[in-house]
């Protein structure tokens, strides 16, 4: 009896979906220190503060972030190796990673709502719209309440950046590198590691591609075209939008690198990939910012 009554307990107990605890980390501050420092080091740059000391801020703050996401990605990976993740533990990691991409879709909606709001109501204002005619009379009768603003109410002029050229083919490449990661994906389902591997890398490649293109394409806006940060409102959120734009997609294009290497190692299975899955989930993500983008700052 005894000794049924233990077996039947020791089945159960095996039976049973253990959640794993991880021991204490110091990556998370770590982590918030770098970013702070990123922080810090962005606004010195820009506003020259610091005694001229921001660039080598700014670049502490992404080694230690790049440090940090190299530790913390060792840990998951080992702990996800050693078998100690349960089917819980994996809707926990897919609940963290669904709030995650919702706090980028706001993190975004509210630089386009931004955007909305200076396009639709403060430039026309400005201009002179509604009850404000006076602004447009008395304080910049030559201003032009038109979009893109390439002319500012103090008179700093810039060209506008259109959609043709490296706008057009960065949106290519971004469509381009959705395409090869689904073939990556069905690969993996299907278990075909060669074609996963390959496609996978390609991806990787066109986020690299489209990273450079749009560094060309800042320096053909500082040197040609005059539309610089401190170009008024237009150069404001074009380099905003654009390039947290562009800091997601080299994010993205790090996270997907990091799953390749895993592929070579032998990582992931048909029914088990949720770091691959993660990966994919914010490269799509980032993708359909940048078609919003593509609309809305290059083409209206």
């Amino acid at each position: 009896m005894s000794n049924s009554y233990n077996d039947s307990k020791q089945s159960t107990l095996a039976s049973s979906d253990e959640y794993y605890v991880p021991a204490a980390s110091g990556w998370p501050i770590l982590g918030a220190v770098a970013l702070f420092l990123i922080a810090l080091g962005a606004g010195a740059t820009v506003g020259d503060l610091l005694a001229g000391q921001g660039p080598w801020i700014l670049l502490t703050g992404v080694g230690l972030i790049l440090i940090m996401l190299t530790g913390w990605f060792r840990d998951v990976i080992i702990e996800s190796m050693g078998g100690l993740y349960s089917t819980q533990m994996d809707r926990s990691f897919r609940q963290g990673m669904s709030w995650f991409i919702f706090s980028e879709v706001m993190f975004f909606g509210a630089f386009f709502g931004a955007l909305f709001y200076i396009r639709m109501i403060a430039v026309p204002w400005l201009g002179g719209a509604s009850n404000n005619a006076m602004t447009n009379i008395v304080l910049w009768p030559h201003f032009v309440a038109d979009w893109p603003l390439v002319v500012t109410p103090d008179g700093t002029e810039t060209q506008a950046m259109g959609p043709i050229g490296l706008p057009l083919y960065n949106t290519i490449i971004l469509l381009t590198s959705s395409i090869t990661l689904h073939v990556a994906h069905l690969a993996l389902e299907n278990n075909q590691r060669r074609r996963l591997s390959l496609f996978l890398l390609v991806t990787v490649l066109l986020g690299g591609v489209f990273v450079y293109l749009q560094a060309v394409e800042y320096i053909h806006a500082y040197r040609d075209l005059n539309l610089r940060l401190e170009s008024g409102v237009y150069g404001n959120t074009f380099f905003m939008l654009t390039g947290f734009h562009g800091v997601h997609v080299t994010l993205g294009a790090i996270l997907l690198f990091i799953v390749w290497c895993r592929v070579l190692k032998g990582h992931f299975t048909p029914q088990h990939h949720f770091a691959f899955q993660a990966g994919a989930w914010y490269w799509h993500f980032v993708d359909v910012v940048w078609l919003c983008l593509f609309v809305f700052v290059y083409i209206l």
